[in-house]
């Protein structure tokens, strides 16, 4: 039975499987974001979001226990440095899995998961979408609009009035 073992196998034995996961990891804190698997960039979220949280405490334990895990120094230290320094403020949430459709060959469900603090594209729309408030009714758009649009109206017909005498 599988009682409390929670995360995806991949169909790989235990060395493959943390192999797998610690080189997309290093290419994850390297390019900032990688095509992959849904399965395999769910469990890729599991394995990366609590190094990311260590990275933000920068001592030579958490450095240790995060080269264990990527054992790699470049990559250790580009998310000690880097990484860790753009999420300082966020409290959890460090990566966003985009579904793109599936994969010609085996019809595998594909997807990109990327660094959130990375994507500047997503950041520029974020920045210009304006902070106005949508309701479904619309009602107070049209009541205010209504006696704006009605002064203008007023001071014309008073114009055309004076010029007429």
């Amino acid at each position: 039975m599988r009682h409390n073992k929670k995360f995806n196998h991949l169909g790989r034995k235990s060395a493959h499987r943390k192999a797998l996961l610690s080189n997309m990891a290093n290419s994850l804190i390297f390019h900032k974001r990688i095509s992959t698997t849904t399965a395999k960039a769910k469990a890729l979220q599991m394995y990366v979001e609590p190094l990311i949280t260590k990275a933000k405490n920068d001592t030579t334990h958490s450095r240790r226990t995060v080269f264990s895990y990527l054992k790699s120094k470049t990559a250790t230290a580009e998310l000690f440095r880097d990484v860790a320094e753009k999420v300082g403020d966020r409290p959890g949430g460090y990566t966003r899995i985009l579904k793109t459709g599936n994969r010609l060959g085996d019809d595998a469900e594909m997807c990109i998961i990327e660094l959130v603090d990375f994507n500047e594209n997503m950041l520029e729309a974020k920045e210009s979408k304006s902070k106005a408030r949508r309701s479904r009714r619309g009602g107070a758009k049209k009541a205010e609009s209504a006696p704006v649009a009605e002064a203008p109206a007023a001071d014309e017909a008073k114009s055309e009035d004076s010029k007429a005498e």
